[in-house]
């Protein structure tokens, strides 16, 4: 017997990870979101889409928050 899918189709699409462009000024950070990333179905890698390719700073993968959470979770 086939197991029914109960996830909703916006949770099947939701990225894994969210990939922001952080780009340091003094003792500043600020983090622009740039894309995100999904894990494989056979769990040995990701496929990362990138809105824009940032030339300068780094790329770091986090997980999505919270709606409830705030930006400041992140280091």
């Amino acid at each position: 017997m086939a197991r029914e899918n109960t996830q909703t189709p916006d949770a099947l699409n939701a990225p894994d990870f969210l990939a922001w462009h952080v780009t340091q000024k003094g003792t500043k950070s600020f983090w622009n979101k740039v894309g995100a990333a999904w894990k494989h179905k056979d769990g040995k890698g990701y496929t990362l889409q990138l809105e824009t390719c940032p030339i300068n700073g780094r790329i770091v993968l986090r997980e999505p928050l919270d709606e409830a959470s705030t930006d400041t979770d992140r280091t």
